[in-house]
């Protein structure tokens, strides 16, 4: 029989605290060899060294405990490889966001401001073929792209055509309560009706637009120097947040070719 090691002594060996082995144990990632049943301690063999070698080099690259225990478990080659292709992928959308925080917070204290192009801009009314409903700020993201999936199936599921740039219009209480009412569209050469998707009427508004260019981990910058120009310019705000996805995910891969255009309905009180 091999030899034993203690829960401490495995600990020692392995840099794996003892509360670490304990956690590991209960979720079925790194099982001692042996339990002793009336004290409960835990043992350990030397040949269980590597794979708790493995199992903190996996977890030293975030991999979740869940993802380890099925790359451990599997004689799959093709389903590790599937395992760690995944988590590979987002260490590197983790990195490069990472990357553009930098450059976010390098603009931040970049003494020289940025110049903001502001344009003003009057939209008709108009009927788009769109999805409204409450989210949380938090959920925004996912909440847009599965109405964006479910209004483009509905597109061409009816035989209708995209006839503008797609958008959504986010209440101002998704920002200062975190939640709130939004509406995703796209323009459509006929109303559209399926599932959530009903036809909608964006009203006449004054609109003082910019453009975002690039990825939304910054676009807060864009909207904190319009805001900062609607401020100067004594326009007030009034009603929800327009967005115009002049350059989206549904155009390319590449989020630094992204431009989004951000409109605020306004009212001026004052020359500016």
């Amino acid at each position: 029989m091999s030899a034993v090691l203690t829960i401490g002594e495995f600990a020692t060996l392995t840099h794996l605290s003892v509360r670490t082995l304990r956690r590991y144990h209960d979720a079925g990632l790194l099982e001692p060899e042996r339990v002793d049943p009336d004290s409960g301690y835990r043992y350990y063999t030397p040949e269980q060294i590597p794979t708790a070698q493995v199992i903190r080099r996996f977890r030293d690259l975030d991999m979740p405990v869940a993802e380890i225990a099925r790359l451990l478990a599997t004689g799959d080659v093709e389903a590790r490889s599937s395992l760690l292709t995944g988590h590979l992928d987002r260490l590197e959308e983790r990195l490069a966001a990472t990357g553009r925080a930098v450059e976010a917070l390098r603009r931040l204290l970049d003494p020289a401001p940025r110049r903001l192009e502001v344009v003003h801009r009057r939209e008709p009314a108009r009927r788009v073929s769109g999805i409204e409903g409450e989210a949380a700020l938090a959920d925004v993201l996912l909440w847009y792209a599965a109405a964006s999936a479910e209004i483009d199936a509905a597109i061409h599921a009816a035989g209708a055509r995209p006839v503008g740039t797609p958008g959504g219009l986010y209440a101002n209480a998704l920002f200062t309560d975190g939640a709130g009412h939004l509406t995703v569209f796209v323009p459509t050469d006929r109303p559209v009706t399926a599932g959530r998707v009903r036809p909608v009427v964006l009203p006449a508004r004054e609109l003082a637009l910019t453009v975002h260019r690039g990825p939304h981990d910054d676009i807060d910058l864009t909207y904190g120097a319009l805001g900062a120009h609607l401020a100067e310019h004594a326009l007030v705000v009034d009603g929800p947040v327009h967005e115009n996805y002049l350059v989206g995910p549904r155009d390319t891969a590449d989020p630094t070719a992204w431009r989004t255009e951000i409109g605020w309905p306004v009212f001026a009180t004052a020359e500016p």
